[in-house]
């Protein structure tokens, strides 16, 4: 069953990217959770039953591993790499709470976004895509995706309390 077993699983491994990435949105933690749910599959292989499905059996595993790991991120709280800071002797307390606070403030207001449009804001402001990039992920039109991504980037300000509609330069507006 082992040789079999294994080549199953590795004929998945797109499927379970796919799936990983729709959950997490994002392709380092859908790579991590891909692995997990291979070490998970391989360590528990004599629970399987070969009579049933082999890729819902994985499914399953995955969104376990999911709900595991967005768990432990909650109780962690945020982390930043020390290569990422190498300033963090001089560290504005202050600042570095108001950015933190903000952060969160995003964040929740980025969850609370219908899923189409959360979708869209962290493909091409999180992940960084093109509009194109993230149209062909998506599976839509290019002018969808900008339409969205307009709505979701005014639902956040507002629920962040950002006004918007001001200019932002003084240009031949006027005063500024």
């Amino acid at each position: 069953m082992s040789d079999k077993f294994a080549d199953d699983i590795i004929a998945f491994l797109p499927n379970l990217r796919r799936f990983a990435l729709s959950l997490c949105r994002a392709p380092d933690t859908a790579d991590d959770l891909v692995q997990v749910t291979v070490e998970r599959a391989f360590a528990a292989r004599h629970q399987f039953d070969p009579t049933t499905r082999l890729d819902a059996w994985l499914f399953r595993i995955l969104r376990n591993a999911w709900i595991d790991m967005t768990r432990r991120a909650r109780t962690r709280g945020t982390q930043i790499d020390i290569e990422d800071a190498p300033d963090a002797s001089t560290v504005d307390g202050t600042r570095i709470t108001e950015t933190a606070l903000m952060l969160r403030s995003a964040k929740a207001a980025i969850e609370t976004l219908p899923d189409n449009q959360r979708d869209v804001i962290m493909l091409i402001c999180v992940e960084e895509m093109s509009y194109k990039e993230a149209a062909e992920i998506l599976a839509l039109p290019v002018g969808t995706v900008m339409s969205r991504l307009a709505r979701a980037r005014l639902a956040i300000a507002n629920k962040l309390g950002i006004k918007t509609g001001e200019p932002r330069s003084s240009g031949s507006q006027g005063d500024s």
